[in-house]
């Protein structure tokens, strides 16, 4: 056999020739000393008769290859999380491999067959509810994950990052009161989603201590996306009693929300205003320019990366759940009530 590495040589590769498992396989080079003598002998030959390039401590000392994975990438948000992510992993030469599962089980699965076969040092899971045996995989593979931005309630066995999104709801509704509005609309992201229901949940929380009723005709559901702010801008303003002032769970439910105003010959913000959530690129070069909740999505990238790393060492984590402070970002698209 050869004395290099050949590019087709996989764990998988070694696993079937063993007669093991993958993870066996994984165990043996990662140090585990769960694994039967003459198991770890016969895996350990194919290893050096392959010239499979073993990891073990120098995966401690550095990432050597690290898994990006979203639900979806056709976001600008997305594009944010991804440049931090490649900041900080080229400060320490590591190498990344994006991924898309689109919410199927079947992509996901299929993710991690993938990650076997390279043999990843880490993973970073963005908004991706893998479900608890794809977890449990992970963590027989010796793959330490990171969640940024949790679907759900955060699983204290995974380090999660995200941002204080209940602050950031409330920031902009109270900005939007400070301005005289009383009739103050939000669009809503995913119900499902942890940070959607954080953010209507400052948002309830901002008119409340302002002594305002929250209006449920003014509270209407969306996706996130630009689509999806144009429909709840078209029900908002079908209303008998529109409001003044729109908040998007989103930045491009907001300019979806602009176009909506458009079609009606409303003007922002001297007939509406309207704040979003993100701070993404466009915002800054809509028209007119979009008050927004910035959200550190590049530094929660980075962070990530940095996260990452210090499992792979077998670092202590301070805590398992990390907020990064939102920031309200005033621009021209709010304005004094009319």
């Amino acid at each position: 056999m050869a004395d290099t590495p050949s590019r087709d040589v996989t764990i998988s590769t070694i696993a079937a020739e063993a007669g093991v498992s993958a993870p066996t396989v994984s165990r043996v080079l990662n140090g585990r000393g769960d694994v039967a003598p003459a198991t770890r002998e016969r895996i350990e030959g194919l290893i050096r008769a392959h010239g499979y390039r073993r990891r073990g401590n120098r995966a401690r000392e550095r990432i050597g290859l690290l898994d990006l994975v979203f639900n979806d990438l056709d976001s600008p948000w997305a594009v944010e999380i991804i440049r931090g992510v490649e900041d900080a992993a080229h400060a320490v030469g590591t190498g990344i491999v994006v991924s898309a599962i689109h919410r199927r089980a079947s992509s996901a699965r299929q993710w991690l067959e993938n990650v076997r076969s390279r043999a990843s040092d880490g993973a970073i899971l963005v908004t991706t509810d893998l479900d608890p045996t794809l977890h449990a995989e992970l963590r027989e593979l010796h793959v330490p994950a990171v969640v940024v931005d949790p679907v759900g309630v955060p699983d204290l066995d995974t380090p999660t990052i995200g941002a204080t999104n209940w602050a950031g709801g409330l920031s902009a509704t109270e900005h939007l009161i400070h301005l005289g509005h009383r009739r103050i609309a939000f669009v809503a992201g995913r119900p499902e989603l942890w940070c959607s229901r954080a953010r209507l949940d400052g948002y309830r929380a901002g008119l409340e201590t302002a002594g305002l009723a929250v209006d449920d005709d003014l509270v209407v559901p969306g996706e996130f996306g630009y689509e999806s702010g144009f429909r709840a801008g078209e029900r908002l303003f079908d209303l008998a009693d529109p409001p003044t002032a729109v908040f998007a769970a989103s930045d491009q439910m907001a300019l979806g929300v602009y176009e909506a105003l458009r079609r009606r010959g409303l003007r922002v913000p001297a007939d509406v205003s309207v704040v979003g959530f993100d701070d993404l690129p466009e915002a800054r070069w809509s028209s007119p320019s979009l008050t927004t909740v910035r959200q550190p999505l590049s530094d929660m990238g980075r962070l990530a990366v940095r996260t990452v790393q210090r499992l792979v060492r077998r670092e202590t984590i301070e805590s398992p759940r990390v907020e990064l402070a939102t920031e309200l970002v005033v621009r021209d698209s709010t304005a004094p009530a009319p």
